[in-house]
């Protein structure tokens, strides 16, 4: 019977990673905590040679991760991103949605498929300055990549905006909140997730545990109350009071917690590593770092 100890101990020896944690998971199998990446964790894989999906794929292989949520820039051409906030570069992104480019996204779904990555969630940039035809075009996408579900950062005007699209289509609609507490239009507090919840049958939180902590909310007790309504979470680190993003174990996030009930609860929703700090290694060793972290906390 491997225990934690069992596995400190592994790492401890200088057994790779993935080898100490393929004997400490013989205890996980039926933990019901379902963990995986936001691939906005690789985002520094942008500006280097090389297929995006296929180095997201790579990375995730090499972390034995086996489900993520795609992150709208990760599957657009090089050099989109990161763009300035111009009506320039805010046009090319359009055009790259409304072209004819849903072959190409279907292709990238079928690589991660092939690969035994499940994409549970496809996250769509969502802006006030979305027309008809993208919010329309980002279902097309979602289905396109295979996921069943669109998580956005959006703002509750065009949450409600959206209700029609996301009613006729059937298409899941989950909402990403940010520590910003003084926009009354921002998804950051209980109360503002729970007005866009009543606003659909198809509308559900994605919870970023960071960015409610930051706000000065209880990820813990959140979940508790709507855990029927939440379809992933972003597992990061943030300081309180809108404090910055930290390694994990290192901020106020109630990680452990979170995670433990998840567990003993046996609540059906997947964890995502969201890697944000200012790491000192690369993206696929820092989500590794962050992983090692989260299963350590898995009882």
């Amino acid at each position: 019977m491997h225990s934690r100890r069992h596995f400190l101990q592994l790492a401890a020896l200088s057994v790779p990673a993935w080898v100490a944690w393929k004997a400490f998971a013989a205890d996980k199998k039926d933990s019901g905590v379902h963990l995986g990446v936001q691939t906005y964790s690789f985002r520094e894989m942008l500006g280097k040679p090389g297929d995006m999906t296929d180095k997201m794929i790579a990375a995730m292989r090499q972390l034995g991760i086996t489900e993520c949520e795609v992150w709208e820039p990760t599957l657009q051409p090089p050099g989109m991103w990161p763009t300035s906030a111009t009506e320039a570069s805010r046009e090319a992104v359009r055009t790259w949605r409304l072209g004819p480019g849903l072959d190409d996204i279907k292709a990238r779904g079928e690589k991660f498929k092939a690969a035994g990555i499940k994409v549970f969630a496809f996250n769509f940039g969502l802006n006030d300055q979305c027309n008809d035809a993208e919010i329309a075009r980002g279902i097309e996408m979602t289905h396109a990549l295979g996921a069943k579900v669109m998580t956005v950062s959006t703002t509750l005007v065009m949450a409600k905006r959206s209700v029609p699209f996301f009613e006729k289509d059937g298409l899941i609609l989950a909402l990403h909140g940010h520590s910003n507490v003084s926009d009354p239009n921002q998804f950051a507090t209980p109360a503002s997730f729970e007005a866009g919840l009543a606003m659909s049958k198809q509308y559900r939180v994605n919870l970023d545990i960071g960015h409610f902590t930051a706000a000065g909310f209880d990820p813990v007790e959140f979940i508790q109350k709507h855990h029927e309504r939440i379809t992933n979470l972003h597992i990061k680190d943030r300081k309180r009071n809108d404090g910055p993003n930290t390694p994990f174990g290192q901020g106020d996030t109630p990680i452990q917690a979170v995670m433990q009930l998840l567990q003993h609860k046996r609540y059906s929703i997947p964890a995502y590593i969201e890697y944000e700090y200012a790491g000192t290694g690369t993206a696929t060793e820092e989500v590794g770092k962050c992983l090692d972290y989260v299963r350590a906390t898995l009882t």
